[in-house]
């Protein structure tokens, strides 16, 4: 049963009305990959009457309007990734196609979506239900940030927007919390992982640079970031606040993590792995390509690279699935007629993090002046693949199962640091796991970009190269590494790129294709270092292209000829 999203669907469920409604940018996609389907599947799970209306006419009030008002919250999201994002190249060009809409044209997601989204519903909805922001563009901009395509730090989201409430992270512990709290004419303003808005300073909160000092001053606006950054943990994070006009934003510590059956519950809560038929007559969903038969195995991120947002929207402490949950996903798959044998991918945000953690992290939280991974792999992290594979070889076994991928990238440092089971694994990937290409993502070559990325040196990448390339042939196989790379980067210049040209021709020796622009996305250390200009953990000024053609030549140095 898909999540109802046409009031035909709520007569025939005997619903008068909706406890709660969720408005997204994407369409819908009932999948355990995305996140407004998550939430709703959650509330459902806890008795309330959900309903979702999906990249809504912003124009009218014929999608806003068709399933009627909620009666305790409407939720707001912008989608799988911010709207700007998704609407615009790092060049700041239009982009024409869009995986996650009807068709797979970009025509269906306003900009600032959970802006726009909010506004409709008040301009339809007088003195309606509470409007509460959430998923990844909610998430990122809770506070002030920079905002590359207006070039300037904006408010919080809760502010510009004008809703009620806003629930960062993964919400689907504090979203059931939400809806009870509601139901029972209960505050809601301790709720961990809750943003929200004070007339006063709260008692008790660290007190951040105000939205006027950080928008005026950048010594302000860094130190703003490592606040917030250093209370993103829910084990060791304090309350926030922060002055955004006459009124304070408070950020409440993040919500624990779900623990391994929790997390398990989630994923058997009956996903359609499938477009909402009301949605699906609209034309193609081309992302349904690479998530329907896809399994996601945990969530989280120690590599806490500086251009990447997980860390701040998923967490720095990895959590996996347990392997009987997972092979119970593969096993549903095989039932579905669609299903050829194939699973596309087994992994989270990096494949190869799933089954083991810093126990420390996990006893007292994350450590408050080093990291996991980078420079070095902390001893206390204690590298070990068992645990992922068995559950590869697990899956290979279910019956009606041909070929499982791993199609996300690998962390090759971490492969390498497992001295006990790091070959065991990669040889079991070379021969069962590739499609003919493994993904990996060095994104540079040179050495004071890389420590700005937050990413590790040379050395590892070259092992592994050497390590996959022997035990492909080996396995009689032609298979091929690609790489990732990273112009434009704060601090990376073009002969940098130029060193990188080489870098990869000479010792990687490809001709790369897979070069992006770097975007610099809200809330992440590389969005600070773009604006500033400076390394935010030494002070030191650092050159940034801020040129949209000199960003274009730096990705044209090592795609040319």
């Amino acid at each position: 049963m898909f999540i109802p999203t046409t009031q035909k669907e709520l007569d025939q469920l005997g619903w008068s009305q909706c406890d709660v409604i969720l408005v997204t940018g994407d369409t819908y996609v009932d999948s355990p990959f995305v996140g407004v389907s998550v939430v709703g599947r959650v509330l459902m799970d806890a008795g309330y009457r959900v309903g979702i209306i999906a990249q809504p006419d912003t124009h009218s009030p014929d999608d806003i309007a068709r399933l009627g008002e909620p009666a305790l919250f409407w939720g707001v999201t912008g989608g799988c990734i911010d709207s700007m994002v998704a609407n615009y190249t790092a060049t700041k060009r239009p982009k024409r196609q869009d995986d996650l809409t009807p068709g797979g044209r970009n025509d269906r997601r306003p900009d600032r979506a959970v802006i726009i989204y909010t506004n409709l519903i008040k301009r339809y909805f007088k003195s309606t239900a509470p409007i509460v922001l959430g998923g990844v563009e909610a998430s990122l901009r809770r506070i002030a940030h920079y905002d590359y395509w207006s070039d300037s730090i904006r408010r919080s989201i809760l502010f510009d927007a004008k809703a009620d409430l806003l629930l960062y992270g993964m919400a689907d512990r504090t979203v059931a919390a939400l809806a009870n709290r509601l139901q029972r004419g209960e505050s809601v303003d301790d709720l961990p992982g809750l943003c929200w808005i004070a007339h006063e300073k709260p008692p008790a909160c660290i007190e951040l640079p105000s939205y006027q000092r950080a928008q005026e001053d950048d010594e302000a606006f860094i130190e703003m970031f490592h606040t917030f950054y250093r209370n993103t943990d829910p084990i060791t994070a304090q309350p926030l606040c922060q002055q955004q006009d006459t009124r304070y934003l408070v950020q409440n510590p993040p919500a624990p993590y779900l623990t391994q059956d929790e997390l398990d519950r989630v994923h058997e809560l009956g996903f359609e792995r499938d477009v909402h038929p009301f949605y699906a007559k609209q034309g193609e969903v081309r992302a349904l390509d690479t998530i329907r038969f896809s399994v996601p195995t945990h969530r989280g991120c120690y590599g806490e690279c500086n251009f990447c947002s997980i860390a701040v929207h998923q967490g720095r402490t990895v959590r996996w699935r347990s392997e009987g949950s997972i092979l119970g996903d593969v096993r549903e798959m095989t039932d579905d007629p669609d299903f050829k044998g194939y699973v596309l991918d087994v992994s989270g945000p990096t494949a190869n993090m799933y089954g083991f953690e810093c126990s420390r992290k996990q006893r007292a939280g994350v450590c408050e002046d080093r990291r996991c991974i980078t420079p070095d792999i902390c001893p206390g992290l204690r590298v070990n693949h068992e645990k992922q594979l068995s559950l590869l070889r697990r899956l290979r076994q279910v019956e009606g199962v041909e070929k499982v991928f791993v199609a996300s990238g690998l962390r090759y440092d971490l492969l390498l640091a497992d001295e006990e089971h790091g070959d065991e694994l990669l040889r079991e990937i070379v021969e069962h796991h590739v499609s003919g290409q493994m993904k990996v993502a060095p994104e540079h070559s040179v050495e004071h970009v890389l420590e700005l990325m937050g990413k590790p040196g040379l050395e590892d990448l070259l092992e592994f190269r050497e390590r996959f390339y022997r035990m492909t042939e080996e396995a009689g196989k032609e298979q091929y590494l690609t790489y990732y790379l990273i112009a434009a980067h704060p601090g990376c210049t073009e002969r940098d790129m130029e060193r990188l040209k080489r870098f990869t021709r000479e010792k990687l020796k490809v001709q790369p294709r897979q070069v992006q622009v770097f975007t610099p996305t809200p809330s992440t250390y590389a969005s600070v270092m773009y604006h500033t200009e400076r390394n935010p953990f030494t002070g030191e000024p650092i050159f940034v292209e801020k040129d949209l053609k000199g960003k274009q030549k730096q990705k044209d140095i090592v795609v040319g000829g």
